[in-house]
């Protein structure tokens, strides 16, 4: 089974932080990944936000927008995904963004990983629960 995922796990894999050792065995579990291509612009974003507050050198985030597009992931086009993944916005009220992840999963019939617990929270009350996985879950 492919898995996909999210910002909150790829950042991870660029950037030292909690959960970044448990990210990098995603990486090297030998299991398909896939995205939306909307990733690549939320890594960007969130290198971006972590240079400007000084938590990182303005490099270190250069280098993983440049990077990002560099790994295995399989990326799918926004258009593919974007009515199935407004019609569950709707449904779960919540942003679109994280949205084109669990489109994506349904779509491909894969695991949804993350590490963002409250949509992995409101996905539990629903049909689409079982498609998502906490990343300290994950077993590869």
């Amino acid at each position: 089974m492919g898995v996909v995922l999210d910002a909150s796990i790829v950042v991870k894999w660029f950037i030292d932080e909690r959960g970044s050792e448990a990210a990098r065995g995603v990486l090297v579990s030998g299991r398909r990944l896939l995205a939306p291509e909307l990733l690549i612009a939320e890594v960007g974003n969130a290198a971006w936000r972590r240079a400007r507050l000084g938590e990182i050198p303005l490099q270190q985030a250069v280098s993983a927008a440049e990077q990002v597009g560099r790994t295995p992931i399989e990326f799918w086009p926004l258009a593919a995904l974007a009515r199935q993944a407004l019609e569950m916005a709707a449904a779960l009220d919540h942003p679109i963004y994280d949205c084109f992840y669990l489109a994506l999963a349904e779509q491909c019939d894969a695991m949804l990983v993350t590490a963002d617990d409250r949509f992995l929270s409101k996905l539990q009350a629903t049909g689409w629960g079982p498609r998502g996985q906490s990343l300290v879950l994950f077993a590869p």
